[in-house]
């Protein structure tokens, strides 16, 4: 089976959180990350180009760990595998969709920001989850409250950046932090893939 997502995710630590308008971006984008040492992508189902760029930066570097972001649906989770995704994120926790993603043996990071979604995530089986959006929600504060309780890990999203990175990465719990701080829409609109290339190498140093 060789490595679990959760030991991928955390040994990367960062997983950029990338919404791609222009399939043509996907992989000069893809490019950036691995050349750069984020070998890593969370491609959001939130522009019609999510499914062909998930599949063109696959093609590129099939060693690359791809998640579908923002998957609302059974339909989008389809998509998402057909292109060849290694995981799938969702902002909320739908059960539909989890039951659905477990059937395709492929794993889901829900979103949960309450005990209750804890508890509710856990009897369906998962170990994993997103913490979204974690700054609205509470924050460190909220994330420690719920690692005390309860036998899962977390991957914080949403207002995360450069300032508060480590501080949710030293907590036991987590597993990594999503963010999109080093891949600025506008930035990937401009195609300016230097200057996503500095911000992307600033994270490992």
């Amino acid at each position: 089976m060789g490595q679990t997502i959760e030991s991928k995710l955390k040994t990367l630590k960062i997983v950029p959180v990338i919404a791609i308008k222009n399939a043509e971006s996907a992989q000069p984008l893809a490019k950036v990350l691995v050349d750069n040492g984020l070998p890593c992508a969370e491609i959001t189902f939130r522009t019609d180009a999510a499914a062909e760029s998930i599949r063109l930066m696959r093609d590129a570097y099939p060693d690359m760990l791809i998640g579908a972001g923002t998957v609302l649906t059974i339909e989008q989770v389809d998509q998402a595998i057909l292109a060849g995704a290694d995981f799938i994120v969702s902002p909320g926790l739908n059960p539909t969709t989890v039951k659905y993603c477990l059937t395709k043996n492929i794993p889901v990071i829900p979103g949960v920001n309450n005990p209750s979604l804890v508890e509710q995530a856990m009897s369906l089986g998962l170990k994993t989850v997103k913490f979204f959006p974690a700054e609205p929600s509470g924050g460190i504060s909220m994330l420690k409250a719920l690692s005390a309780v309860y036998p899962v890990e977390f991957m914080p999203t949403g207002g995360i950046s450069p300032a508060n990175a480590n501080d949710y990465l030293a907590l036991e719990k987590v597993v990594a932090c999503g963010g999109t701080w080093m891949v600025p829409n506008n930035l990937i609109e401009q195609g300016d893939w230097q200057a996503i290339g500095l911000l992307v190498s600033e994270i490992n140093k």
